[in-house]
């Protein structure tokens, strides 16, 4: 009788422990499995370990994950960060990270090049231009593709932010209402559609350049330029968004590992 009571208090005590573990806080975790070049772990100019800090900063853990995304390599996560991939996710990934926003997960995805991403986009109404925006306002040193941005609808990532910058962004279009614009270019913005320098009216229009959207309990970000938050291109602005982003991935729920069906 003694060992069975031992053994139980130690099975109590395991318990506490990895209940405490689970809730000690919010987790953000960074997808690098899909041939992302610039990591939260890096210190170079492109890198993001500056996200990193201020994501940890906010009183969240940063976290990895390098084997497909599913239910089972999510789960424990509150938000998920896609940024720069290079390489497309799967069907089953993509119905996994779907599941994952239904349950109350966050997503954020930040454009290195967008076609990769293209069948995630699509499952939230979301395309992309064939090329980057080039600027005639809030240019940054003489470079039409590096520009600021001030044309904000409303969404609490963007609640006191005067500005942001872009460095190459790609311009994103909201073709239905499972999202929505809430960043957009001066309507003189355009992007090179022929590939011949010269700008035509049919190519100018103010882009979209972050669109919002809910699915589920939980909801998403796509920024249409990842060099935003790379350490090089933190100035006041970006590292405001910065934090803003941190305080809006903490607000995601923790995913459960679970067998329950959820309709997609």
């Amino acid at each position: 009788m003694a060992r069975i009571a031992k053994l139980m208090c130690i099975m109590v005590l395991v318990t506490l422990m990895m209940t405490a573990r689970g809730e000690a806080g919010q987790t953000v975790l960074f997808d690098t499995g899909h041939g992302e070049r610039f990591m939260v772990g890096e210190k170079g100019p492109l890198q993001l370990s500056g996200l990193a800090d201020v994501i940890q900063n906010a009183g969240a853990e940063i976290a990895t994950v390098k084997v497909p995304l599913s239910e089972a390599s999510l789960a424990g996560a509150d938000a998920l960060v896609i940024s720069g991939a290079f390489q497309p996710l799967t069907q089953d990934e993509i119905v996994a990270v779907i599941r994952f926003m239904q349950r109350g997960g966050k997503l954020a995805i930040m454009l290195h090049i967008a076609p990769p991403l293209g069948p995630l986009l699509d499952r939230f109404g979301i395309t992309y231009t064939n090329g980057v925006i080039q600027e005639h306002e809030n240019i940054i040193e003489n470079q039409p593709q590096d520009f600021r941005v001030n044309r904000f609808g409303s969404h609490q990532v963007l609640e006191g932010i005067s500005n942001f910058s872009l460095y190459g962004a790609w311009g994103l279009m909201c073709y239905d209402d499972r999202s929505r614009s809430i960043a957009s270019t001066s309507p003189k913005a355009w992007v090179d559609l022929r590939r011949d320098k010269v700008q035509t009216k049919d190519e100018t229009a103010s882009f979209s350049v972050v669109c919002a959207g809910d699915v589920g309990k939980g909801s998403f970000l796509v920024f249409g330029d990842d060099a935003i938050f790379q350490n090089k291109f933190l100035d006041a602005g970006n590292k405001a968004l910065a934090a803003s982003l941190a305080k809006w991935l903490k607000s995601g729920t923790k995913a459960k590992l679970t067998s329950s069906a959820v309709s997609i």
